[in-house]
């Protein structure tokens, strides 16, 4: 039987094993294929550009905060006695020690309407860069001194912005409120004994509106 000879087509031949229809067809899928690749990665672009302009805004506009204890806020008066004095340094004190902030502020107020519903109040100021973590962290020094503050959960900020949070903890053989606020410039938390926690949060609210400026 003879050998039979090579056909040899007019359509070129490729040594790779590819026809050339092959290759033909690939090229617009490979270009598909990288436009929609390219594309992904521009959106996912825009979209960390988006997140970190607004982090930026943030920042810039929450660092340069001011924080006071007032004579008067919300219906309740500073307690200038000496034991309020020294409750308020022994708060100054533990918070600064617990967390790095450029100044501190601290106060004991009485509610002229419930004797015994006093609000320990402290707080400080810095670029506070991580405010969520910075606020769990104090929150674990009332822990320290209190007992664990349970059932810690967000609340509404209110008009400044930024994160809120209020939990309970003992306090002689009942439950205190304990709310905290932080943003990109300042940090606070305050103990509510017999309140409830909404009313703890409002309060808090009114707090943050007379103490804190911009």
């Amino acid at each position: 039987m003879a050998d039979r000879p090579i056909e040899v087509g007019t359509e070129p031949f490729s040594i790779d094993g590819e026809h050339a229809d092959d290759r033909d067809e690939s090229t617009p899928r490979s270009t598909r294929t990288r436009a929609i690749v390219v594309s992904c990665l521009l959106a996912a672009a825009v979209a960390g550009a988006a997140t970190l302009g607004v982090t930026v805004w943030r920042v810039t506009g929450e660092k340069n905060t001011t924080l006071s204890a007032p004579d008067s806020v919300a219906g309740l008066r500073k307690n200038d006695t000496q034991q309020g004095r020294d409750t308020a340094d022994y708060l100054r004190t533990a918070l600064a020690a617990e967390v790095d902030l450029d100044s501190v502020v601290a106060a004991v107020y009485t509610d002229p309407a419930q004797a015994d519903s006093s609000v320990l109040f402290f707080g400080g100021t810095a670029l506070i860069w991580t405010p969520e973590s910075d606020l769990d962290t104090a929150f674990s020094l009332v822990s320290d001194e209190q007992g664990a503050v349970n059932n810690v959960h967000t609340v509404a900020a209110g008009p400044l912005h930024g994160t809120m949070k209020c939990g309970v903890t003992a306090s002689d053989g009942s439950t205190m409120p304990v709310c905290g606020w932080a943003d990109h410039g300042s940090l606070a938390l305050a103990m509510f004994p017999n309140r409830s926690v909404d009313d703890a949060a409002e309060l808090l609210r009114e707090i943050r509106s007379a103490a804190q400026t911009r």
